[in-house]
């Protein structure tokens, strides 16, 4: 019989694990106070046949804003000492920007060809973190593959919307 070694979860551990999944939705939540679906640009666009029900990305990106939330708390708990921390905390940090460089791109300045550029980058940078990560912890990595999924989604929802207007 193979005995399960189980780490019990400190309080501390808990809040502190909730601190940054709060901060990680927060600070993803802010782009969308440059622009949303709710302009008269964005209403008159033609959409894909893959373009979900609006409520749905609320849903998702603060499932996925929590995983990444957990994700990171795993990571930076191993110690800002190490260089392979450092290291994957600083990919996350360059595909955070770059995911909120997204809503700016694609609602203010209106730019659908600009918003897949910023979309592709930030694909290859989740690549990069989902990596970074997994040398530091693998539940890390694996918290971030529907991340990475949703991305993926949402170049290709991106390249439609080019498409079509």
């Amino acid at each position: 019989m193979i005995a399960a070694r189980v780490r019990r979860v400190s309080l501390r551990d808990a809040f502190t694990a909730l601190g940054f999944v709060v901060l990680v939705n927060a600070i993803g939540a802010s782009a969308a106070l440059v622009g949303g679906p709710d302009s008269a640009w964005f209403r008159a666009l033609e959409k894909p046949a893959i373009y979900p029900p609006p409520w749905v990305f609320g849903v998702v990106w603060t499932l996925l804003f929590s995983l990444l939330g957990v994700a990171l708390f795993l990571v930076w708990r191993r110690g800002t000492g190490r260089r392979d921390v450092r290291v994957a905390l600083a990919a996350f940090a360059f595909q955070f920007v770059a995911n909120l460089a997204w809503t700016p791109a694609f609602f203010a300045a209106q730019d659908l060809a600009l918003a897949l550029a910023v979309v592709v980058v930030l694909w290859v940078l989740v690549v990069t973190t989902v990596a970074a990560f997994d040398r530091v912890d693998r539940r890390a990595a694996l918290l971030c593959v529907p991340y990475l999924v949703w991305v993926s989604f949402a170049a290709v929802l991106n390249y439609r919307f080019l498409q079509l207007n």
